[in-house]
């Protein structure tokens, strides 16, 4: 009697000990069965085997994945829908083992009689559930399709676009990724090439207002993320395009006397090609880009005025012929279920061909004081090999990843000046060349716990920059030819970072910290005339933090924290001067240091039925902030712009976005950003070309943008968008940037395996940029016209 009661207490022991256990997650992608294209939106059901009562619910991501959480161990009925496909259903044995259980891909079929009847589309919300960051498909923007990435995103919610850089909140201290790498085409910790890279072959793009630790620290803005599309599905498949336009159709403001005309009716070509081959355990993919274009790239009218009555006229017209290839190939070797290599390489090819006018006149045009015309003729090569290797362990989301990229970049200019003035011509003539090579290493590690999990991981950055300048002067010639030589830019950065998430039925946290550590020398050669060698380092902690408060299934409340830095690209404290404006020169500064910025977010974001409401408030302040400095010497008319450390800024203000899904035809997208940004006052010494002390007093502005989105769902797989743009005038350094608009328009029709489109840019020829900056003992007024109204048609076609 005794040994069956202790076996009775045993097991009864052991039930309670069960019962205890850790309640099981249940995940699983679905896909298509045919082109095994993840399905988004699908109806995830868990149902009790003995009555078929309802247990839980879900429905999966825009990656196809789902996750039913806290499943007690037994018997269950897993069933999934989804409008377009065959019901599924599947038996499902939960054990008391494990705390996950990932019942892989499920594949589902096509109802082939219900597509036949209607068209099913869906939709992710493009702000993100946790509130850091925007989605958004190129696909669904219809008004820019075929353009460069730059023009892609200017349409997007708390977007704009200044002096051919992107900016965000009025911010344009901005980090561009491609799939979120860092590379020589969009610039190492800066942007660069947007306008000529091609959207063609882009997926999707992700804007982070709020970046996490396991990103590089560097840009105060934000991130932008460009992802490439890539088919991964069995057997071959594939998609050529074909893009065409023309731009600069009116001439906007004629030419001032005795200049080359400038371009009018730019064409536009951007071919494209997407292949990928999966066969068993390795798949093969290929993206290809070319575009050319011819643009009138710049068509500025500058009016100068000195404090001793002196008045220059001048304009800088640039017509510009651009050759762009950008190709992406690779393997993904699926070594096993758990096991993952992928190795890829990226070429980018670009040659610029400048042809500039720059006349210069007094005030009332009667006489001409020179004619400066150029010819740019750059070339820009990008290569890049990178290796990932990824293992996912038993447990579900535990994962490991290794990383590893190197890229060369070479950028080779070569400049051609006739200076022409009424009693000589010079020919002048300058060459630089500069080798870029970048080594970076990552490891990423990731462990979920039962309510959240902790990512951590390692970087490294190796990157090296020679750069060479060679001046080749004509008679008289008005180059620094003292100034050209030999410099060297080094950067090392390691960093570490840890960052915790947890989650429960009402509240998410994150707390993440990166600790980095940079050091940049920047050689300067013996016999420069001002500049000498020059660096930094710092070793500095990069917190985050984000807190947020479930209200209801349809509203959360989220606050942020973010410490971030600016470091000073090369180009910034490059020390050569550089001419492609005769008389309003560039210079860079090799004292230049970093700036920081402590960055608060409060969020909110609301479930509409057909839709979301989104908002937010946000205050940026900057300690050491990077910007332009113009100034002028005694006893000479140019301008030299060279970047400073002018103290403290603060970038402060809201965003609203709505989205609307109004009728079965309608869908409206509306975004209203407002913010101020104030620059405290400073004083700074300018070195080149003679030392000189520069004060301001604190300036500030109120500016925003607001967008319209108009999208329209027609008949016959028809898509139409109407976009209308307005950037309220804005604070630059030393002046204000007038106020724009703009009204873009896109077309698309879907056929059964292609599509055509049309889209018209700026429709009214209404985007012109207006400046006013005021120095020390000058002030100048400068209106571009230059181009923005561009009409494409394109078509594509899947393989």
């Amino acid at each position: 009697m005794f040994k069956y009661l202790l076996v009775i207490i045993a097991i009864f022991s052991f039930s309670k000990i069960s019962n205890a256990q850790t309640s099981v997650s249940i995940s699983g992608l679905i896909k298509d069965k045919n082109n095994q294209e993840a399905i988004m939106f699908s109806n995830v059901l868990l149902l009790a085997e003995k009555d078929q009562k309802f247990v839980l619910g879900t429905v999966s991501d825009e990656n196809g994945r789902f996750v039913l959480s806290k499943v007690a161990p037994g018997n269950y009925l897993l069933k999934v829908t989804s409008v377009g496909y065959v019901a599924y259903e599947q038996k499902v044995f939960v054990g008391s083992l494990s705390a996950f259980l990932d019942l892989k891909t499920i594949e589902m079929a096509s109802d082939v009689a219900l597509l036949n009847e209607l068209t099913v589309s869906a939709k992710q919300d493009e702000v993100s559930n946790k509130m850091d960051k925007k989605v958004f498909s190129i696909g669904d923007n219809v008004s820019q399709t075929g353009g460069s990435v730059l023009q892609a995103m200017q349409n997007l919610p708390g977007v704009s676009v200044s002096d051919g850089k992107i900016q965000l909140r009025g911010n344009d201290k901005v980090v561009v990724l491609i799939d979120g790498k860092q590379t020589a085409l969009t610039g190492f910790g800066s942007q660069s090439g947007l306008d000529n890279l091609p959207a063609s072959n882009i997926e999707k793009i992700e804007i982070i207002n709020n970046p996490s630790a396991k990103y590089d620290a560097n840009g105060n803005a934000g991130i932008i993320n460009i992802i490439y599309k890539k088919i991964d599905q069995n057997g071959f498949a594939g998609k050529v395009g074909l893009v065409g336009g023309l731009g600069a159709l009116w001439e906007r403001n004629p030419n001032l006397p005795d200049i080359r005309p400038q371009y009018k009716r730019t064409p536009k070509v951007n071919p494209s090609v997407l292949l990928n081959y999966r066969k068993n355990k390795v798949n093969v993919f290929l993206n290809a880009d070319y575009l050319y274009t011819e643009t009138l790239n710049k068509n500025e009218f500058v009016t100068r005025t000195y404090d001793d009555g002196t008045v220059i006229q001048q304009q800088t017209k640039r017509n510009r012929n651009t050759h762009f290839i950008n190709v992406k190939t690779g393997l993904d070797w699926y070594i096993s279920d758990k096991d993952k290599f992928t190795i890829a390489g990226v070429y980018g090819g670009e040659k610029i061909l400048d042809n500039g006018d720059e006349p210069f006149f007094n005030a009332d045009f009667t006489k001409r004081l020179r004619l400066w015309q150029f010819l740019e003729d750059e070339l820009k090569t990008t290569a890049m090999a990178m290796a990932d290797y990824q293992h996912s362990f038993a447990e579900l989301g535990r994962t490991l990843h290794l990383g590893a990229n190197y890229t060369f970049h070479r950028e080779n200019e070569k400049y051609f000046f006739d200076n022409i003035l009424p009693t000589y011509t010079g020919k002048d003539a300058f060459k630089l060349l500069s080798d870029e090579q970048v080594l970076d290493l990552s490891l990423d590690y990731v462990q979920p716990f039962r309510y959240g999990k902790i990512e951590t991981g390692l970087k490294f950055r190796q990157r090296g920059i020679p750069t060479n300048m060679q001046f080749f002067p004509g008679l008289n010639s008005p180059l620094d030819v003292s100034a050209g030589g030999y410099a060297k830019y080094s950067e090392t950065i390691p960093a570490v970072y840890g960052n915790y998430v947890y989650e429960n039925e009402k509240v998410e946290a994150e707390l993440g910290l990166r600790l980095e550590y940079s050091k940049v020398d920047y050689v300067v050669g013996p016999g420069h005339p001002t500049y000498t060698s020059n660096g930094y380092s710092y070793a500095q902690p990069f917190p985050n933090m984000r807190l947020a408060y479930k209200i209801n299934a349809d509203q959360k409340l989220s606050l942020f924290f973010n410490r971030r830095v600016d470091r000073p690209n090369e180009v910034d404290i490059r020390v050569f001067p550089k001419y492609d404006d005769a008389e309003i020169i560039k210079v860079g500064n090799p004292a230049l240091k970093p700036q920081f910025t402590n960055a608060l977010e409060l969020a909110y974001k609301l479930n509409l039925a057909k839709g979301y409401f989104y908002a937010a408030i946000f205050d940026r302040q900057t300690s050491g902030t990077i910007t332009r400095i113009a100034s002028t010497v005694p006893g000479s008319t140019l301008i030299y712009n060279i970047f400073q450390n002018a103290g403290k800024s603060q970038n402060l203000g809201a965003e609203l976005v709505l989205n609307e899904q109004v009728s079965k035809v309608y869908t409206l997208n509306a975004s209203l950003t407002v913010y101020q940004n104030i620059i405290r006052a400073f004083s700074v010494e300018n070195l080149y070309p003679v030392k000189s002390i520069f004060t301001a007093a604190q300036d500030e502005i109120i500016s925003g943008n607001v967008k319209i989105n108009n999208n329209f769902n027609l008949n016959n797989g028809v898509k139409m968008q109407l976009s209308a743009i307005y950037l309220a005038p804005d604070l630059i350094p030393q002046g204000r940037i007038a106020q724009r608009f703009s009204v873009d328009f896109g077309l698309k029709k879907a056929y059964k395996k292609g599509e055509l489109s049309f889209n018209a840019n700026d429709i009214f020829n209404t985007m012109i940029i207006k400046k006013n900056i005021q120095g020390q003992g000058f002030s100048y007024v400068s209106t571009d016209y230059n181009e923005t109204q561009v009409f494409r048609l394109g078509y594509s076609r899947k393989l």
